[in-house]
């Protein structure tokens, strides 16, 4: 493709060099170049890729792509027979490339984005279902995998990858027969450009509370809010949680999007009522083309309410029949959330990914709703995140909790003891039964070797992972793995 065709519609570029160069791929990874590439500069976090540009060279670039501010510092660097092009900003500018050299395959199938602080998993999940229950193939893009149909592309190792790797998933699913695409779409997707050139058709906007505040993420809520509001000044229509404080504020925000609701608590256009909810399931009524409709899913748990009516407000519009809607939300399944382990000694053993403190009380609260025996907590927190949370979410537990295991999560780069003592600063101001365990699968050990029939684990953060990051390692840990490793172990004793 020509190279002037991928910068089309970039406003500010500044170039020096042949335009008309065909360009044989894009990447802003200098160890993805290949001979005729693009490659894009972008000063990240933790690395700047205006490093890798004599890399990129080496690997047979053939343009370059940079920020405006770096131009005098790397311009030396680069041969003369190299297409050099300035940007005010190459995040924005990788997003556009993108969608021009993918030829914009966003526009060629129904684009639905979910975010939210949670939810936004499990309700990707049930619309996804809903809508192959329909007949229409669905392409989804979220936490844990990227999926075209039934097929799994990859694991996820971020809710919504970066721009070229989103469009190369929306053009495989293009070419794959989708009709359309549900995505988790992520504050910092929003707030880093990454989501910039997509053709949403509709947004879902969960529910909002406190998380992704750090020095990486996010300097405030109201930062985060404003990044998640993004997505409504980019789509015409919006279905928003009317219950929630937060997201009512939306209409608004973005004028240009109509927006309808859905609850429980208020009035809205689509209400749930007469919730019954189980260990095992949670049921309601609500009205579907004119008629009361029972409604049940096999994902416990008030939350679960929501993020179905967010599902059904969906399907309704584009057209799903009440049969197909009411039999997918049954039978729908999500990794890692509300997750039921079976195991040989017939305990209640729930995964879950619940790591902030709204989720953490949420699925505490909803789990001691039901559960005849006692609740034991098992969780911990990541590190080089928010660590203002700790605390909140020892209290969290102390207070709902029978018993409460702190252990480790994803340390990250930081000492999990200390993540640890920061969450027993709050669970102590409960006078709660609690004890910290480092190490996460003696943590679950303890748990299991502890509980009855009549309790219930939850073993709260990790969810679909089935990895721990330690200094900047993914190493393997699945937690349903360590459920059976140990309970093997215990029979053979």
């Amino acid at each position: 493709m020509e190279l002037k065709h991928i910068l089309s519609g970039i406003e500010g570029l500044k170039a020096k060099g042949n335009l008309s160069l065909d360009i044989t791929g894009i990447t802003n990874d200098s160890r993805e170049v290949k001979d005729g590439f693009l490659f894009i500069a972008i000063k990240g976090f933790d690395t700047d890729g205006h490093a890798y540009i004599n890399k990129a060279i080496e690997n047979g670039a053939k343009a370059i792509l940079i920020q405006e501010e770096m131009a005098k510092q790397v311009i030396s660097q680069i041969p003369e027979n190299i297409t050099l092009i300035t940007s005010d900003n190459t995040r924005k500018a990788t997003a556009i490339c993108a969608c021009n050299y993918y030829d914009n395959p966003s526009r060629k199938m129904q684009l639905i984005g979910v975010t939210g602080t949670k939810g936004k998993t499990t309700t990707t999940f049930m619309i996804k279902t809903i809508l192959e229950k329909q007949g229409i193939k669905t392409g989804l893009i979220g936490t844990i995998a990227t999926y075209i149909g039934d097929k799994k592309l990859e694991d996820s190792d971020r809710t919504t990858p970066d721009s070229i790797k989103l469009q190369s998933y929306f053009a495989q699913m293009v070419e794959a027969g989708c009709k359309a695409c549900v995505m988790e779409v992520s504050s910092q997707s929003l707030k880093l450009h990454r989501v910039d050139g997509c053709d949403f058709n509709i947004g879902i906007f969960t529910n909002f509370s406190e998380d992704h505040i750090s020095e990486k993420e996010h300097p405030d809520m109201e930062d985060y809010f404003n990044a998640k509001v993004k997505l409504f000044q980019m789509c015409p229509i919006g279905f928003i949680n009317v219950d929630d404080i937060n997201t009512i504020r939306v209409p608004k925000l973005a004028p240009n999007c109509t927006i309808k609701t859905y609850g429980i608590d208020n009035e809205c256009d689509l209400l749930a009522k007469d919730i019954t909810i189980t260990n095992s399931y949670v049921d309601f009524r609500v009205k579907l083309n004119g008629k009361n409709e029972r409604i049940k899913t096999d994902i416990p748990g008030r939350f679960s309410v929501y993020n179905s009516l967010a599902a059904i407000s969906v399907a309704e519009k584009l057209g799903c029949s009440v049969e197909n809607i009411k039999e997918s939300l049954e039978t729908v399944k999500v990794p890692g959330r509300s997750e039921l382990v079976d195991n040989k000694l017939g305990l209640t053993i729930m995964i879950d990914y619940a790591h902030s403190p709204e989720s953490l009380e949420s699925i505490l609260q909803a789990v001691k709703s039901y559960t005849r025996g006692r609740v034991i907590s098992v969780f911990g927190c990541g590190g080089d995140r928010d660590n203002a949370k700790r605390p909140i979410m020892g209290a969290i537990s102390g207070k709902i909790a029978t018993y409460t295991i702190i252990t480790s999560d994803n340390p990250r780069t930081e000492k999990p003891e200390e993540i640890i003592k920061e969450i027993e600063e709050g669970i102590k101001k409960t006078n709660a039964r609690y004890e910290c365990i480092v190490d996460r699968t003696e943590a679950i050990r303890k748990a299991i070797k502890m509980a009855n029939k009549n309790d219930i684990i939850v073993l709260a953060g990790k969810g679909h992972e089935t990895y721990q990051e330690i200094n900047h390692e993914k190493r393997h840990y699945d937690e349903r793995e360590i459920i059976k490793e140990i309970i093997d172990e215990m029979e053979n004793a």
